[in-house]
């Protein structure tokens, strides 16, 4: 089929490329001239694994192409996606629409055939039908369908999560919609993937309800993690006692420094909000927002406690700024606050990531960054690991206690365990285990004492 992917940011140009390698013939649009010709070139604006390698073969087969200008490809389109931004509206938290109606109005002068525009950005329940009615008002005498598809990827594993789903949402109003829909998604069904047909406006519904569930068990575990420290319980052995109840799940059970990321934060506020505009308040929601947000400064003050108490002057390596591992993505990273939070307190930092540096860069003009971890870690008074890349798992612990000016790991991903480090001469705090509770620089001087003995 005919496809035309308007956005070649992250969902578009995954979707595109992927849709590409089913045998559509697909059309990516972006409005970012520098973006398309770098696209032209091989390449890509976003780091995502395996990425690269499938937009190429397309681009060399013929079925994947980039371009400016909508009109042609949207002309002769089975089917047109909207793939655009919906981020944060200042101000008020509701999901800024206007790049959605913006694609919306140049997609309905162009039409010609009887087109389904399909909606793949994140929006609000009720979006569809504003984009039906914006068709309709410029194209009153066309047959077209408007469809809602929302996206369910992964930054870090989206071609697998794409080829692969657990489900295929679409959201449709009349069949020809749906033939369409089926058509493009068959190679999918016929790998047994379960496409799940709706309404439209529970189709937009399904995706919120979902990353907020998702925003609520990771905030639950965050919770149950500073509980444990309380207790002396672990929140690794709490987190597999409760995922092995196929009721609950293991997934998103992993304590750390709270969710971030282009997805969660801006999903959850916008629900809450259209949760609120129709008398409807979700509480719990809204606790979560709360909680998460508080809690990335209150990582800030782990790290400082674990230093002594006070790191105005001092080095603080941090290792890991992304949100997430196998991304290059710094939007709403637990590092912003955290980073944020120990310069308030006097630190100077100095930091380390495989793959976000250059989108780092942009925020900070008084962060030191580094090579290697190594290099960030040399005089640190501390180091702390924020985002659990594979590189972190196997660091060499001697060598590191060698440079740093104090031998003090805090590790907000759980990647190490006390034993793990201690025995390196490393003060050890973890997240939601008796090592996470708060230390003072006296426990320093103890662990030293404990080493000298065992030697």
């Amino acid at each position: 089929m005919r496809l035309v992917m308007i956005g070649s940011g992250y969902v578009g140009l995954v979707t595109g490329a992927c849709l590409a390698d089913f045998g559509h013939t697909v059309t990516c649009v972006d409005k970012d001239a520098a973006r398309i010709d770098r696209l032209r070139r091989g390449e890509m604006p976003i780091y995502e694994p395996g990425l690269e390698g499938i937009a190429a073969q397309n681009v060399r087969d013929g079925r994947l192409s980039f371009t400016t200008d909508l009109t042609g490809p949207v002309k002769e389109a089975d089917a047109v996606f909207i793939a655009v931004g919906t981020p944060s509206r200042r101000g008020d938290g509701h999901a800024d629409l206007s790049y959605v109606y913006h694609a919306t109005r140049e997609i309905a002068r162009a039409l010609q055939g009887n087109t389904v525009v399909v909606t793949k950005s994140t929006v609000p329940v009720g979006t569809g039908d504003e984009v039906e009615r914006i068709i309709r008002d410029e194209r009153h005498n066309r047959d077209f369908s408007v469809a809602s598809n929302p996206e369910f990827l992964r930054e870090g594993s989206a071609i697998q999560d794409f080829k692969h789903p657990d489900r295929i949402v679409i959201g449709v109003e009349d069949e020809h919609a749906r033939a369409v829909m089926a058509e493009i998604y068959r190679p999918l069904f016929l790998n047994k993937s379960p496409i799940l047909f709706t309404a439209r406006r529970s189709a937009e519904l399904i995706k919120y309800a979902s990353n907020a569930f998702l925003a609520m068990k990771v905030t639950f575990i965050n919770e149950i993690a500073d509980l444990c420290e309380k207790v002396d319980a672990n929140v690794q052995d709490v987190a597999l006692g409760l995922g092995a109840d196929n009721r609950i799940g293991s997934k998103f059970l992993h304590a750390g420094p709270g969710f971030g990321g282009s997805c969660f934060p801006k999903d959850t506020m916008a629900l809450v909000k259209t949760a609120q505009d129709y008398d409807s308040p979700l509480r719990l929601i809204e606790t979560t927002i709360a909680v998460n947000d508080s809690r990335k400064r209150a990582m800030a003050r782990r790290i400082i406690q674990a230093a002594g108490g006070n790191v105005r002057g001092k080095k603080i390596a941090i290792f890991g700024l992304t949100f997430k591992p196998n991304t290059d993505d710094m939007r709403e990273a637990p590092s912003i606050s955290v980073i944020q939070a120990l310069q308030d307190a006097g630190a100077r930092v100095s930091a380390y990531d495989p793959k976000g540096m250059e989108q780092a860069r942009a925020l900070w003009t008084d962060v030191a960054f580094h090579a290697s971890p190594y290099e960030a870690a040399e005089n640190a008074s501390a180091i702390c690991i924020l985002t659990e890349w594979e590189q972190f798992r196997a660091l060499d612990l001697q060598r590191l206690e060698k440079l740093v000016a104090q031998p003090v790991l805090v590790d907000l991903r759980n990647i190490y365990s006390e034993e793990d480090v201690t025995r390196f001469g490393f003060v050890y705090s973890g997240i939601g285990s008796r090592s996470g509770a708060p230390m003072h620089i006296a426990d320093l001087a103890a662990a030293r004492e404990r080493l000298v003995e065992a030697v």
